[in-house]
């Protein structure tokens, strides 16, 4: 409330005058991370964000029990493993990971299944090895599903799947004492959706 002019006012209660800030310049992508195209980088291991990716975890905490897991695998690695494989999945729609995503990357793996073939656990094995542990493993395992698999309704990717080595340039090839990187693909037969 303003106070009358008639009234004494101490030097240190008189209104002191505004700062003024000053209108900004133009905008220009002049810092060193901008992306100066609108389209996001794609390649190994850069990841596809998108939002809330990390409710993916939490969704396949809710297939703990369901796991059909073999001598060798660990469950902590296979679900985080396969929340990395839902998030990018949801990504990939622009959208965030729903329970859809991760039945689609626990099924890719067999790992819902009892029938599953010897050469994809081993394979599996190799690729979640101490995955929730390394960053470069995270990394390796989510580049190896390609995204034609990644596409598959879960009922598709629950009928059938076969492993398919990942290919990867020579220059990131693993060491001979890292497990290779395997990814699962559905037979071609059917139309992905």
């Amino acid at each position: 409330m303003t106070q009358p002019t008639f009234v004494p006012i101490t030097e240190a209660d008189q209104v002191r005058p505004a700062r003024h800030l000053h209108v900004p310049e133009a905008w220009t992508t002049s810092r060193p991370a901008e992306l100066r195209t609108p389209t996001a980088l794609k390649g190994r291991s850069v990841g596809t964000p998108g939002p809330d990716a990390g409710f993916a975890l939490r969704l396949a905490r809710r297939f703990a029990h369901d796991l059909k897991l073999r001598e060798g695998e660990n469950e902590h690695d296979v679900l985080l493993g396969c929340a990395l494989i839902a998030a990018r999945r949801a990504a990939l729609y622009g959208r965030a990971p729903s329970i859809y995503d991760v039945q689609v990357a626990l099924a890719l793996w067999g790992f819902l299944r009892d029938d599953v073939p010897e050469e994809l656990v081993e394979g599996r094995r190799q690729a979640f090895s101490s995955v929730s542990h390394d960053y470069v493993a995270q990394r390796r395992l989510v580049d190896a599903v390609p995204e034609a698999s990644l596409r598959l309704t879960p009922a598709q990717a629950q009928a059938g799947f076969q492993v398919v080595p990942a290919a990867q340039p020579a220059a990131t090839q693993p060491a001979a004492t890292e497990p290779a990187a395997t990814a699962c693909r559905a037979p071609s037969s059917g139309s992905p959706g």
